[in-house]
């Protein structure tokens, strides 16, 4: 945690204080690392290669100078999702901490232990109810291309 935000609204904070997280300071080459600038998006599949997740809690102000940051791991960055909670709601994109790695068990086959993280907080179910088709059809993406697919079917525009 960088603690570049109002620590009351802090996600990751709240997911370490109820044991769901912990504050890391090193990352190994098998963790993921959820880069909103990586290159490539988080597909499924990428379970066989990880052991762990990272997210880097920062502020989206900061962001882009946060990530060019060297953290060891496999970067990947999520597929498009709406965020629910109250500062960016609706917003493509905007997730916090809890969001994004809710988001990616969601994906990686881990789907109770998603709801399970975003129960901690009031809002949690609304990021759950506003992507929860994206979530389902994310998490049987094969490709990159898939990915594509579906958000031309949901008609989402990612420029």
């Amino acid at each position: 945690m960088l603690k570049q935000d109002d620590p009351r609204k802090c996600t990751a904070a709240k997911l370490v204080k109820f044991g769901l997280a912990k504050n890391v300071h090193k990352t190994t080459s098998n963790t993921l690392i959820l880069d909103p600038f990586a290159e490539k998006t988080l597909l499924p599949n990428d379970k066989k290669l990880i052991n762990s997740i990272t997210a880097i809690d920062c502020s989206w102000n900061l962001a882009r100078k946060t990530f060019t940051k060297k953290f060891i791991g496999l970067k990947r960055k999520l597929p498009p999702l709406f965020a629910g909670n109250p500062v960016n709601y609706s917003k493509l994109n905007k997730l916090t901490t809890v969001e994004a790695i809710s988001a990616a068990i969601y994906i990686l086959g881990f789907q109770a232990d998603s709801l399970k993280m975003l129960d901690k907080f009031k809002w949690g179910h609304t990021f759950y109810d506003l992507n929860r088709q994206l979530l389902d059809d994310y998490s049987m993406a094969k490709s990159e291309s898939e990915v594509n697919s579906i958000l031309q079917s949901f008609d989402i525009s990612t420029n």
